[in-house]
């Protein structure tokens, strides 16, 4: 009876606040044959790192029609291909109630039709209160001081990253904020995982098979035209990754 009763105490789950870190597909147009092929062949320039990846479809730039748009075509080529659809970001009402029938998850979009609605929201709120200022602290930089060897993984959840050493060929470090690599970055690395644009890389000697900020990311095959073997620090403007030697930056 004791045991029976222990157990029924116990709780089936909590639910508990989690950052993680996602890929948006901004979508233009739908076509089902051009979309899994273009899908394939972004898959086969970085297969390690687009593998059981979760995905947002990003609708905030979608020109097409309404009537192409299919969710559920969408969703299956990506299963085809070891990629996760779980929701959509922006988009009509329309487009959202087609996204709802397909059971995906709705995101806030981050274009001006979505910005002027919030800002809307906030002049008809009543104000609050006036509350007193908590000064948070700074998030704490990971330090790391030796070499990150193949299938390792780094991760700094919260802040900057910093190796003090290299990071070999199929290594993969991750952070919040900035990644500094004081040696050779011959694997992947993830600056911005959670959004965060004003996240850079920098390295001692650019040699990546993958470098990624907030989302946007370029292989080795577009790298080795830039500050290839060089002292460079990478950085987010308009949308774009930037290559820019570390004594011109």
């Amino acid at each position: 009876m004791s045991d029976t009763a222990t157990t029924r105490e116990q709780q089936v789950f909590q639910l508990k606040s989690a950052s993680v870190s996602m890929t948006a597909l901004e979508l233009y147009y739908f076509d089902n044959d051009e979309f899994e092929d273009t899908l394939r062949n972004k898959i086969s320039q970085a297969p390690g790192f687009f593998r059981d990846i979760p995905l947002i479809i990003s609708l905030e730039k979608y020109e097409g029609l309404d009537s192409e748009l299919d969710f559920f075509k969408i969703i299956g080529a990506c299963r085809r291909n070891n990629i996760h659809v779980i929701g959509v970001r922006g988009g009509n009402d329309d487009q959202r109630r087609l996204a709802r029938g397909a059971s995906l998850a709705l995101m806030p979009g981050n274009g001006q039709r979505d910005r002027n609605h919030e800002a809307e929201a906030e002049t008809i709120q009543t104000p609050a209160a006036p509350e007193p200022q908590v000064v948070k602290e700074a998030p704490a930089t990971k330090v790391i001081s030796h070499p990150v060897r193949s299938g390792q993984q780094i991760h700094a959840p919260e802040g900057d990253l910093v190796i003090l050493a290299p990071v070999q060929a199929g290594a993969e470090v991750l952070a919040a904020g900035n990644i500094h690599v004081y040696g050779p970055l011959r694997g992947r690395a993830l600056a911005g995982i959670h959004g965060a644009e004003s996240a850079r890389i920098f390295c001692q000697s650019l040699e990546a098979e993958l470098v990624s900020i907030a989302g946007h990311y370029k292989i080795s095959e577009d790298l080795q035209n830039s500050g290839w073997k060089s002292a460079v620090q990478i950085q987010l403007r308009d949308d774009l990754l930037v290559v820019a030697p570390l004594d011109k930056a």
